[in-house]
């Protein structure tokens, strides 16, 4: 005796499932906890910053978009960019990859230092509130 796919389904939805839910009320995050979180994160961002600037440096480099915008400035500035003012000395990579860096670890301070503000913040707004009521359930 054989049985469909959809027989064996309807059997299953028949059945009430025993899932068991639970509530609980989020009273606290640890400090420390939060710190090295958010520094994790930051550092993941921070890699992801400087991976970014040397793709888009790349692309930029290899499709001769600064090499068109040098020839633009000097078209437009005349006599004075003739005279060894080039932008694409401005633009070279070790500049960029640079900037990248100091922006990488501006980043991961400031997105440190916003995971411990805001794991304090939270916590001293639960002393107000009581907390946030979570729902687990075991599916």
């Amino acid at each position: 005796m054989s049985t469909s796919v959809a027989e064996k389904l309807a059997k299953k939805s028949n059945k009430r499932q025993n899932t068991k839910q639970v509530r609980l009320k989020l009273v606290y995050i640890d400090f420390w906890s939060a710190l090295k979180l958010s520094f994790l994160a930051a550092v993941a961002i921070a890699i992801i910053t400087v991976v970014f600037f040397f793709l888009v440096y790349t692309v930029l480099q290899q499709t001769g978009v600064f090499e068109q915008i040098n020839n633009l400035f000097k078209t437009v500035a005349g006599k004075e960019a003739q005279d060894g003012n080039d932008l694409t000395a401005i633009f070279d990579l070790g500049r960029i990859m640079g900037f990248a860096a100091v922006l990488a670890i501006l980043n991961l301070v400031v997105v440190t230092a916003l995971g411990a503000i805001s794991a304090a913040l939270y916590n001293l707004a639960v002393k107000v509130t009581g907390g946030v009521l979570v729902g687990f359930t075991n599916n």
